[in-house]
């Protein structure tokens, strides 16, 4: 029986967060993947791949592309704004690789599924950049978000991030124990059939696997750590 909203891209972090829900925690979550216009969407098929290995239903994946032009600033979206390398953010306190307020988007929309399901918590893989960052992905951000769904009169939904203070490298280490296949996850924002190693959660990723003392199994064009 469902017990929790899990929001799942398809990334390192998220496919984490779910097995360790799962394995760890011993929750049942129901899955939450958003397409919100993005470039690719190699990453939806792997969060597609997870929940389905560790039974977690229902999956739904919500379709925002309509609405699209509201997150057209991000380079992740506009097909006016290149895909950045690693060096053009680092010392950003708003990359180009940024998408207007989209956790809040996301997390508002789970909150809700939340209430129609019954349950009251919501979770998320934010985690700690070392090399960049976002300001929806802080531990400030997430006391604050609580902050305003704790005013809900008859369901509070609590948002949880088991990872905000972990780097890439603590998720990994974390993942390992749990037995993660990071072969079947997705980083790289250009998605290609090969991650590109050169933007900045691919430089992130592969740093995190450098720290760890393995490689990493997804194929690369370039591995730039």
């Amino acid at each position: 029986m469902v017990d929790c909203i899990a929001i799942v891209s398809g990334g390192m972090d998220s496919v984490t967060l779910l097995h360790y829900l799962v394995k760890t925690q011993k929750r049942s979550p129901a899955v939450l993947t958003f397409l919100y216009g993005q470039k690719h969407a190699r990453e939806v098929q792997f969060a597609q791949h997870n929940a389905d290995l560790l039974g977690c239903q229902p999956h739904q994946i919500i379709d925002l592309s309509p609405f699209k032009s509201i997150f057209d600033a991000s380079a992740l979206v506009s097909d006016h704004i290149a895909i950045p390398q690693m060096a053009a953010v680092q010392g950003d306190p708003q990359p180009a690789t940024y998408v207007p307020n989209r956790n809040m988007i996301f997390l508002s929309l789970a909150a809700a599924y939340a209430e129609t399901l019954g349950v009251a918590d919501v979770f998320y893989g934010a985690q700690r950049h070392d090399m960049y960052g976002y300001w929806d992905t802080t531990a400030e951000f997430l006391e604050r978000v609580n902050s305003v769904f704790a005013l809900n009169r008859k369901t509070p939904v609590r948002i949880a991030a088991p990872f905000v203070d972990y780097s890439k490298a603590d998720i990994l280490r974390t993942g390992l124990t749990l037995g993660v296949d990071y072969s079947t996850t997705w980083s790289c924002y250009r998605g290609q059939d090969a991650a590109c190693g050169e933007c900045p959660t691919c430089a992130e990723r592969l740093a995190a696997f450098k720290e760890v003392g393995i490689e990493d199994p997804l194929p690369y064009v370039r591995r730039s750590t």
